[in-house]
């Protein structure tokens, strides 16, 4: 199966939430981390109620972070002080917010189930062309890695076309049910745990 199912995947996801360009990961997770590769923010604050891998890759990045005092989020929420947005739990067509950087999940438990996947809505080409070679070993385009001179540092974190073709074969079905909204209630508090004490 060739990396045309990827392409196809990312139109067809760009095209149900309203997006200009969708960027395919592996995961939200490397989404996000992406994301704050690309902007590199001086600081960034985050929900205590949230996955605990997002205050983990601002650690892994030494990005200086910080918990929101309070926030309760529905649907999504910003990374304070940047435009990336954490929409793991975000399945709502033409729902794109425009400016941002809105990184979703595929993850078993999301309505759009791959196993595992995600991706980046943006509407910059400039972002765009950047996160795709980020995601995927520098590279660009069909022409093979060994003939391109690569100017970008990448991080091998692509969706498979397997998991492509999945998307694209199950978005139809997904998209014509309804879906609960999840929220901060869905989540622990993170400051609580040993692992983050003296944030």
């Amino acid at each position: 199966m060739s990396f045309q199912a990827v392409e196809s995947f990312e139109k067809t996801i760009a095209q149900f939430y309203n997006a200009p360009y969708a960027v395919a990961t592996d995961c939200c997770t490397h989404a996000v981390e992406l994301c704050l590769r690309l902007k590199n923010p001086p600081i960034a604050k985050v929900p205590k109620h949230t996955y605990i891998s997002i205050p983990f890759t601002l650690e892994k990045l030494k990005i200086h972070w910080a918990w929101y005092s309070e926030m309760q989020w529905h649907d999504y929420y910003y990374l304070d002080g940047t435009n990336i947005i954490d929409a793991a739990v975000y399945f709502q067509k033409d729902g794109y917010i425009p400016n941002s950087l809105m990184c979703l999940s595929f993850q078993f438990k999301k309505p759009l189930n791959l196993g595992r996947g995600g991706a980046i809505l943006c509407d910059s080409h400039d972002d765009y062309v950047a996160l795709k070679k980020m995601s995927y070993d520098g590279r660009y385009g069909d022409t093979p890695w060994a003939q391109q001179n690569i100017d970008t540092v990448g991080y091998h974190y692509y969706m498979t076309p397997e998991t492509a073709q999945m998307g694209i074969d199950k978005l139809p079905e997904v998209a014509a049910k309804q879906w609960r909204q999840w929220s901060w209630l869905d989540y622990p508090d993170l400051s609580t745990m040993e692992v983050f004490s003296g944030k």
